[in-house]
């Protein structure tokens, strides 16, 4: 929630300030790394610019698709001090009526991320 700035953070507005301003130059750097690699691909520049910088200071939409593209291995990262036999408090794995409980380090044996809770505000999971 918070790489996508999502997050509803209720603590210090200083904090949260501060929080924000380095998360602009974390993603500044990844948008700058990015055209510079896009530098012999003009087109790609061109939609890469478009879509990333397009009057954002924030980088959103950067935001959003790092985070897509790399919420596996955040979870992976967030998972890894489990112990072998911990599991998610709610059944987070499969869709609908069939989900079931991970099954090691809070895991799905699919090794999918439950995504589900992506879109639900942090105080309501």
């Amino acid at each position: 929630d918070i790489i996508r700035g999502k997050d509803l953070y209720l603590g210090d507005k200083g904090e949260k300030r501060q929080l924000e301003d380095k998360l602009k130059k974390i993603f500044g750097n990844i948008y700058d790394k990015l055209m510079d690699d896009l530098k012999e691909d003009t087109q790609k520049k061109e939609e890469a610019e478009k879509r990333y910088k397009n009057g954002d200071p924030n980088f959103f939409q950067l935001r959003e698709d790092w985070w897509n593209a790399n919420r596996r291995q955040v979870w992976k990262a967030i998972t890894c001090g489990a112990e072998n036999d911990s599991t998610y408090f709610r059944h987070t794995c499969g869709s609908g009526e069939k989900r079931n409980a991970t099954t090691e380090k809070c895991r799905c044996s699919s090794y999918k991320v439950p995504t589900y809770l992506d879109y639900v505000p942090q105080y309501l999971r």
